[in-house]
């Protein structure tokens, strides 16, 4: 037993420190979560509906975000017309604590983790709002392909772009690079 141990450590250990950076924020998130009312959206959402309109705006694009009366998502009107919903799984956390979780198990240097976690968080940050603003508009031009474009293609585009940034992180900045 020891001698596989010893065999599979960087594995073990990548494994271990994963999960226990994951299972931390996760936690860290629902408690932060648990502070709002079940009809409120948190303000990690809010931000990203604001940051969205923002984005659509600079297009020209007749774009109103405001919260639901009675649920906790933020509709989204497009073009005066009401249909689509930004609720707490639009806001990223997931994937951003996904991120960290994989970067801090290859960690590298203390200033390398630490720059390359607070640029990858900005950029998928960034992407997603610019991702639910170009599903608004295709969605609005091609309702019959939601299925696809919410369901296949946008989740592919920022999983892919995570899954570059963690490639680059183990060949260029990790403890594991050469």
């Amino acid at each position: 037993m020891k001698k596989y141990l010893v065999q599979y450590k960087p594995f073990l250990l990548f494994i271990s420190i994963f999960f226990a950076t994951y299972i931390f924020l996760t936690l860290v998130y629902k408690s932060y979560l648990n502070l709002f009312e079940p009809s409120e959206v948190d303000g990690i959402t809010n931000l990203v509906g604001d940051h969205v309109k923002y984005i659509m705006q600079l297009f020209g694009a007749d774009i109103r975000i405001q919260k639901n009366v009675s649920e906790s998502f933020l509709e989204v009107w497009y073009n005066k017309v009401y249909f689509v919903r930004i609720v707490e799984g639009c806001n990223a956390v997931s994937i951003v604590i996904l991120f960290i979780s994989f970067v801090i198990s290859f960690s590298g240097k203390w200033k390398s983790t630490v720059f390359f976690i607070l640029f990858g968080v900005l950029f998928i940050y960034i992407l997603n709002a610019i991702r639910i603003a170009l599903l608004t508009v295709l969605l609005f031009r091609f309702p019959e392909n939601q299925q696809f474009l919410h369901g296949v293609l946008f989740p592919l585009i920022i999983y892919g772009v995570v899954f570059i940034l963690w490639i680059i992180w183990v060949n260029k900045f990790s403890k594991y690079a050469k």
